[in-house]
C-alpha cells in the first residue's frame, strides 16, 4: 500500500488528473482509479508504466534470508 500511497502523493503533486495520467501511461483509467483506492491488484508493469509517466523509478530489493 505504501507505494499506492506515494504514486497518489506524487501525481497530487505534480497536479496531473487521474485522466491524464491514464492517457499519458497507456493504463486504463478504471484501473488507475482502483489502483489508487486500493481495490486493485497491479502488476509489476502497470506500476512501472505509471511510475515512469511521474518521473519515479520502480525499484525491487533481494531480501537476505536467515542472517
Amino acid at each position: 500500500m505504501e507505494i499506492i500511497q506515494t504514486i497518489k502523493e506524487r501525481r497530487e503533486v505534480l497536479q496531473v488528473t487521474q485522466e491524464t495520467l491514464a492517457e499519458l501511461s497507456g493504463v486504463g483509467l478504471r484501473t488507475l482509479k482502483q489502483l489508487e483506492s486500493g481495490k486493485g491488484n497491479p502488476t509489476l508493469l502497470t506500476l512501472q508504466k505509471v511510475a515512469d509517466v511521474l518521473g519515479m523509478e520502480v525499484c525491487l530489493k533481494v531480501k537476505t534470508i536467515g542472517t
